[in-house]
């Protein structure tokens, strides 16, 4: 589908797409933070791409899908794979020194990315004043819902933390712009994202070797869980979902969906961890909705 094919407008089939795996990603973040108790953040990350990636070249096998046929899209799907690689670097190296809830705001200024370099790759993707607005609107709620995590540092290093999170952040939105601006946005969702998890396994590997990460002499049910949840449901399944999403969305209205993240992320700490829900947060959902609007108007 080419960029003049691309739909404008997110329909229903999007918006619920688009929020589940929104709640997906909120989740995923307490997961991979849990799971460094047990295994190495690139060990982490690297083995998540390995056993994702096998699933989506199975799928792709399945279904009769073109993987490894010429497309031009090779320069485009290296340059996806190592931001991508770096991104997730990023995030799993972070967590050891900040809060998950931290990590998933700074994550989440990806957006801010992807608006500002969107109309320099497509002209009719240039946001209006009114958008804009709902664009700030959505990402206040955001920073307003966490803000009362910001008063003071937990430990002496948490700044590394959050700046780690900065950076995979334009990592993220860069990934966006990347596949966006390459042959990569007319090729089907499964080679987008086997490029991308087939290159950070290679790379975030062989960092953990470089490292000097040890691997889990032993893989117990909590960790079996908490890593099956992120390589399975979050990098196969809602990843495929996402880059569908990029190939047929406007990039800069999907985006701002992904600032409901940090949101779904605090809802499921108050249900899973038993974290309790404040006036504060329901106030932020109601402005991250108004922004929401404003953003997905025609």
């Amino acid at each position: 589908m080419s960029s003049q094919a691309r739909q404008s407008h997110l329909d229903p089939r999007a918006v619920t797409l688009l929020l589940l795996c929104c709640f997906l990603w909120g989740i995923n973040q307490v997961a991979a933070k849990a799971a460094l108790t047990e295994i190495g953040p690139l060990w982490q990350a690297g083995l998540r791409s390995v056993v994702a990636g096998l699933l989506v070249w199975l799928w792709s096998l399945w279904r009769g899908i073109r993987l490894f046929e010429r497309d031009g899209s090779l320069g485009g799907g290296l340059l996806a794979g190592l931001l991508f690689a770096a991104e997730f670097a990023c995030i799993f190296v972070g967590l050891q020194y900040t809060s998950a809830s931290r990590m998933v705001v700074f994550i989440y200024l990806s957006p801010f990315v992807v608006a500002l370099g969107m109309p320099w790759i497509a002209h009719g993707e240039k946001l209006s004043g009114k958008q804009w607005a709902g664009l700030v609107l959505a990402f206040g709620a955001v920073a307003f819902a966490f803000a009362e995590g910001f008063s003071s540092p937990s430990t002496p290093t948490q700044w590394w933390g959050d700046a780690l999170g900065v950076l995979a952040a334009v990592l993220w939105g860069g990934t966006t712009l990347a596949i966006r601006a390459t042959r990569l946005s007319s090729a089907p969702a499964e080679k987008t994202l086997l490029y991308q998890l087939g290159v950070s396994a290679l790379a975030l590997c062989a960092a953990a070797v470089l490292a000097g990460e040890a691997l889990p002499v032993q893989w117990s049910p909590r960790l079996i869980g908490l890593f099956g949840f992120q390589a399975v449901i979050v990098t196969f399944a809602s990843y495929l979902a996402w880059f569908w999403l990029i190939r047929h969305y406007a990039a800069t209205k999907l985006a701002v969906f992904t600032l409901s993240t940090p949101l779904f992320g605090l809802l499921a700490g108050a249900v899973l961890l038993g974290e309790g829900i404040s006036m504060r947060l329901v106030m932020a959902l109601v402005a991250l909705a108004a922004g929401i609007v404003l953003v997905s108007q025609r």
